[in-house]
């Protein structure tokens, strides 16, 4: 009998997060699973990690008891790192982060806890997927998303990743019947327009609450903007490597004399 592979779960909604236990049940149907969570809400944190404070890891113990849960006092990729340095009895074959109550498509995967979870460790050579559903409310239900998560994680065991790549993926909040199916795509050239709401507090000084409208740019109908739009899963593999290689013998073209 084959070994069943080792699963690391994570978010950044927190680790009492409707998402997360979501990814859980469907993990432990797939592979052995070990929970390394924030103990609270870390959205936005992007690739934050923790410095110049401690961190924590403590463990919970749930009714199922048949895996090992651990709540985190840092950020998303935190939970990665010390999971993978001292948490785990051994690398494991997989890390799944979400499902994130909220888009992480387009400009947002710049943004995202649940994207950089992910993409920590693609840095370590594990294969890893963010998933996140377009619904930013708590009590979010993510009973559509099961199928879609469950046939991109085994296809992933299967078939791997290409080193240097994770995947993004979001599921439009429809119900499943509605879902077309799932869209492999590239990232939409689109960002948030920011404002800043100003106020004063009762001391007399100034705050702000930041606003915006998320702009979408893109036209083009091989996008992750578009197959959402479009009642699709859209699915995009994401390189951490930003450099921009097509434009490097250009810019060696400058006169960079002093």
């Amino acid at each position: 009998m084959s070994k069943r592979p080792l699963i690391l779960v994570t978010n950044d909604d927190g680790i009492n997060a409707t998402g997360i236990r979501t990814l859980i049940t469907i993990m432990k149907t797939i592979g052995d699973v070990i929970v390394v969570a924030p103990d609270s809400p870390q959205s936005g944190m992007g690739h934050a990690i923790t410095l110049d404070s401690t961190l924590y890891a403590e463990e919970l113990h749930y009714k199922e008891g048949d895996h090992k849960e651990y709540s985190c006092s840092g950020t998303p990729a935190d939970c990665v790192k010390l999971a993978i340095r001292e948490l785990l009895h051994r690398k494991p074959d997989l890390c799944v982060s979400g499902i994130n109550h909220g888009s992480n498509s387009s400009i947002n995967v710049i943004y995202s806890g649940t994207m950089s979870a992910a993409i920590e460790a693609g840095i370590e050579g594990i294969p890893a997927i963010g998933f996140s559903l377009l619904n930013y409310k708590w009590n979010a239900q993510f009973d559509a998303c099961i199928p879609f998560v469950k046939t991109i994680t085994e296809n992933v065991l299967a078939n791997g990743l290409p080193s240097g790549v994770v995947l993004n993926v979001n599921i439009p909040d429809i119900e499943e019947k509605d879902i077309k199916g799932i869209k492999i795509c590239r990232q939409a050239r689109a960002n948030w327009v920011e404002e800043f709401d100003k106020r004063i507090n009762p001391q007399g000084k100034d705050y702000y609450w930041l606003t915006g409208k998320f702009v979408n740019l893109d036209g083009g109908e091989d996008t992750d903007e578009w197959a959402l739009e479009n009642n699709y899963v859209s699915l995009v593999p994401v390189q951490f490597d930003l450099t921009a290689h097509q434009h490097i013998e250009n810019i060696k073209n400058w006169n960079f004399k002093l």
